[in-house]
């Protein structure tokens, strides 16, 4: 028999109907509440928002705000704005939850690519050494050592206190951390 406990998932559950109509990641950059939406940076094109079915604590997505399915659809301004925001992903999660490793990795092609959404996010998947181990091998089951919210907190910190931090919000009290990147 196996129980992994995840309470912090009981008020998505126990929720009267799906907070969410259409694609999640065209709706949730216009949730007030970017801890609500799980937002942790944003760019001008892009945005970062936690996993919330993550592989492991700090799992963060690099977005695009419009609905694009491929990376050939994106205009230029887009894909470099996406490419210097995944960099800050990495320098934010490398300074805050200090990993053995990171894999990042792009679904294309919905289900068939493993994906669950059609808009296009890069994964960001902190790895430490040793964590894979018998549960998810043999018991088929992952576990999660940290909520979601300790990790959004400790994102959200690090990427405040990183580089191309503009000041603007309210980020102590629920905006999220709002990122521009300068050419050259």
């Amino acid at each position: 028999m196996e129980r992994i406990y995840a309470p912090w998932r009981i008020e998505w559950v126990e929720r009267d109907s799906d907070p969410i109509d259409g694609c999640p990641f065209c709706v949730l950059p216009d949730w007030e509440d970017a801890t609500e939406a799980r937002i942790v940076a944003r760019s001008d094109h892009n945005y970062v928002l936690l996993n919330n079915a993550p592989y492991n604590p700090g799992h963060a997505m690099v977005i695009p705000y419009d609905h694009h399915e491929d990376w050939t659809d994106l205009d230029d301004e887009t894909m470099l704005d996406h490419g210097r925001l995944k960099a800050a992903t990495l320098r934010a999660t490398r300074r805050d939850l200090n990993p053995d490793g990171i894999n990042t990795g792009t679904n294309l092609g919905g289900e068939a690519a493993g994906g669950s959404v059609d808009h296009l996010h890069t994964h960001v998947v902190p790895r430490w050494t040793g964590d894979t181990n018998f549960m998810p091998v043999v018991g088929e089951t992952k576990v999660i050592v940290e909520g979601l919210e300790r990790t959004y907190e400790h994102l959200h910190a690090a990427f405040a206190a990183g580089d191309g931090v503009v000041d603007e919000g309210d980020v102590e009290n629920g905006d999220a951390v709002r990122l521009s990147f300068r050419r050259g």
